[in-house]
């Protein structure tokens, strides 16, 4: 699943495509799943006509700021990306949302597995559900007292309280893992029972992973060698980046890597 290093990448690669330009076309495919709120029709009008201003992301959500509302309001669920081509080419499979721009470029959504949602909003930011997301590590990182003091009446897993939303936007599976990795602390531990030491380090190993992972635009083949991301697939080696063993196990019904000689 796409999480917030993915989706940012998205988001810069679709406002460099399109800002500042007018979209003289735009298709959306009779899909009402990914058009749950708004009807293809409907979005294909908003669209039409507008002119890219910009654009804007929280969590797993970003958006296309238009000239004037609505705007464009993506999730890429599990399996939705982006693609940038020229006029003229046929667009790809599974596509959802095509947007030609009037020099020719064209952003395409595409979803294999209709599990993402494109909306229409007034004002995306202050709309559920981005309004209803927690922090976002990227550009809205609270210290290390605030982020003791919210985990202070959150008793579950410190794992399960990452994927938690509501808590912090954006991070997903890997991102999850990676970060605990990185601040040494068990996934299991209760998440209101991490000194502040933990707290710190924790923090830290959210802004290292969020913006390092931004800044190599989410280009898996380039993360650290010492990054725990580059093990926890391969369950042949079991073991982690120093040459610890790793064990698997769900946690916040997700699938967990995590070391525990390492981690506690």
């Amino acid at each position: 699943m796409p999480e917030l290093p993915e989706v940012e990448t998205a988001r810069r690669r679709a406002e460099n495509a399109l800002a500042g330009k007018r979209i003289q076309r735009a298709a959306a495919a009779a899909d009402g799943l990914i058009f749950d709120r708004a009807p293809p029709s409907e979005v294909e009008h908003a669209l039409t006509g507008r002119t890219v201003v910009g654009s804007g992301r929280k969590g797993k959500y970003f958006w296309l700021l238009l000239d004037q509302p609505p705007h464009p309001v993506f999730h890429f669920g599990m399996s939705g990306r982006l693609h940038l081509y020229r006029n003229g080419t046929p667009p790809p499979k599974y596509w959802k949302l095509e947007i030609e721009a009037s020099d020719g470029t064209i952003v395409v959504f595409t979803d294999m597995r209709r599990l993402g949602r494109i909306r229409l909003a007034a004002d995306p930011e202050n709309e559920p559900p981005v309004s209803l997301l927690g922090f976002d590590p990227l550009i809205s990182l609270p210290s290390a007292a605030e982020i003791q003091r919210l985990l202070a009446v959150r008793r579950g897993p410190i794992k399960a309280v990452l994927l938690d939303q509501s808590f912090s936007a954006g991070v997903g599976n890997w991102v999850a893992d990676e970060v605990l990795y990185q601040a040494g602390l068990s996934p299991l531990r209760p998440a209101n029972q991490l000194s502040r030491p933990e707290v710190r380090r924790l923090r830290t190993a959210l802004k290292n992973i969020a913006e390092q992972s931004v800044a190599l635009d989410a280009d898996a083949t380039r993360f650290p060698i010492h990054w725990l991301f580059n093990y926890r697939w391969d369950r042949r080696i079991g073991r982690g980046p120093r040459g610890e063993p790793l064990v698997r196990q769900r946690i916040g019904g997700r699938t967990t890597a995590w070391a525990p000689s390492r981690q506690k």
